[in-house]
């Protein structure tokens, strides 16, 4: 289990909340409500495959061009490689777990070979019961399991300050590994690792990644990414 670093508890207990609340009201667009041709992005899409992100603030870029966020520098790395893919974010500022499942079926519409899931974060800053933000992530999985089988499922773990505890905090971190295990899918250990608790890292709020914080979470993401590929 990774630890949690004493500058990570200091900065992230002075901001969590701010991220519960601040995202929650964003009016950033995210691909759901743009029209499909946008979101494609392609003169010929179904030639692609599709790498879908599906997360809160942090896979939408929240503060930063969408193009900046990792993301969109996947895309870029795709693209450099020549590879035929095509990176669709579904991302939405304030996201729960919860609010997750809810808008899943709509991405769901087009099958994705590689599925990345970036939930629960908001959960945790918020106090959501842990028993739901785990069901309700491995409903997720499970929902994209069950109608594409052949769909490769990555999930990208995180952690939270101690604000409801060190108890609740320390329980938090486990989610994520115990669910990889069980659904047998593949772990990002920590998704803001080297990011997180870094002020030259991160806008004001102490919690989003500046354009350079997105560079270093892009790659942790990418190896993961590239054995899919």
């Amino acid at each position: 289990m990774i630890k949690i670093k004493s500058t990570l508890s200091l900065l992230f207990t002075a901001f969590a909340f701010l991220l519960a609340f601040a995202c929650t009201n964003s009016n950033e667009k995210t691909a759901q409500d743009l029209p499909k041709e946008e979101v494609e992005e392609s003169t010929n899409p179904t030639s692609q495959k599709t790498i879908l992100f599906f997360g809160n603030s942090l896979t939408a870029g929240y503060g930063i061009e969408k193009d900046d966020a990792f993301p969109g520098l996947t895309q870029q790395r795709i693209d450099s490689l020549g590879l035929n893919y095509r990176v669709i974010n579904g991302g939405l500022s304030g996201e729960t777990t919860a609010g997750g499942l809810n808008r899943l079926d709509w991405f769901l519409e087009e099958e994705p070979s590689i599925f990345v899931l970036e939930l629960g974060g908001n959960d945790g800053l918020r106090g959501i019961a842990l028993t739901e933000t785990r069901s309700n992530l491995e409903k997720i999985i499970d929902k994209v399991r069950t109608k594409y089988p052949s769909t490769k499922i990555i999930l990208a773990g995180m952690q939270i300050p101690p604000n409801m505890g060190m108890e609740y905090t320390q329980e938090f971190q486990t989610i994520y590994p115990e669910i990889a295990e069980k659904k047998k899918v593949t772990l990002i250990p920590f998704l803001l690792e080297g990011v997180a608790g870094d002020p030259n890292l991160n806008l004001p709020d102490g919690i989003h990644p500046t354009d350079e914080g997105h560079q270093i979470v892009f790659e942790t993401v990418w190896p993961f990414i590239a054995k899919e590929i």
